[in-house]
């Protein structure tokens, strides 16, 4: 089968029109934007929503800014958008790595941020790396705004914290003195990551204070290894410590076995990817690209 079942079509104008309109459909309403993840599996009928919400006109959620001290992103832009965006590539080089393979040009120009997180694929790249920059999400709904920590955002595979009616609006970073990258591999470029990781180190005095380290496609619980981030704090930022805790990683995370590889290959990988990626912030922090 490769035509989606019949819905109902709508077209928002506003945010709080489009807030409306999924009340008035109720759970079986979907919202639209890129569609890149939506469309397809209603064409085979893996999803048969009664109506689509269409987003694309709302311009409001469609800016990157710089608001106090947070770089805030709205859900409708363009991944071609945070790539190319001056200030994200400034201060958050894990998205413009991230940004850089994911699928291809074609994809980029129209899929959106915020579709991207609120899919919650096990395998999206931009999970992984706002979950080890610990963003907080904006979410609007019936009863007003509220925020999300990404990390208590993704509740399992395609399931996350919006309630019924509620629109993610919003991803909003803390501007602060660090140093991250993400590192993937994939079977051909543009594909779904076979393992990826990202990294995010803030030093001081040449011990790590902080640490965030994401994963995807491996089955790590929110995107995140939090063992391996507790062990990098209070440590030195060399080569031993950023082995250990990509050995900690690849211990914490639950990868199943599918047409990319075993579940040892996957394992292996992360724990290396891990350690690549630290080792790729920490050389960013020194000043040298990486």
């Amino acid at each position: 089968m490769q035509v989606p079942a019949a819905f109902q079509y709508e077209r928002a104008t506003s945010l709080d029109q489009a807030i409306e309109l999924l009340t008035r459909y109720g759970p079986e309403a979907r919202v639209v934007a890129g569609g890149h993840s939506l469309l397809p599996m209603m064409k085979l009928r893996l999803a048969q929503p009664e109506a689509l919400i269409d987003i694309n006109g709302l311009g409001e959620l469609a800016l990157i800014r710089v608001d106090g001290h947070d770089l805030a992103v709205g859900a409708m832009v363009r991944h071609a958008e945070l790539l190319a965006s001056p200030v994200v590539g400034e201060h958050f080089p894990i998205l413009r790595d991230a940004e850089r393979v994911i699928a291809d040009p074609l994809v980029r120009n129209r899929g959106t941020v915020g579709g991207s997180l609120c899919q919650a694929d096990p395998s999206e790249d931009l999970s992984a790396a706002f979950s080890a920059l610990r963003a907080t999400l904006v979410a609007q709904g019936p009863g007003g705004r509220r925020t999300i920590g990404i990390r208590e955002f993704f509740l399992g595979p395609y399931e996350t914290a919006l309630n019924e009616a509620e629109l993610l609006v919003e991803i909003r970073v803390p501007i602060r003195s660090h140093a991250s990258a993400y590192r993937k591999v994939e079977r051909r470029v543009g594909d779904w990551a076979v393992v990826a990781a990202g990294a995010v180190l803030e030093i001081s005095a040449g011990v790590i204070t902080e640490a965030g380290i994401g994963l995807t496609a491996v089955g790590a619980p929110r995107f995140v290894a939090e063992q391996a981030e507790d062990f990098l704090r209070g440590g030195r930022p060399d080569d031993e410590g950023f082995a250990e805790a990509g050995r900690i990683a690849a211990q914490e995370c639950r990868p199943t076995a599918d047409q990319r590889g075993p579940v040892d290959f996957k394992r292996h990988l992360a724990g290396e990817l891990t350690t690549r990626a630290l080792r790729a912030a920490a050389a960013r922090a020194q000043g040298q690209e990486a």
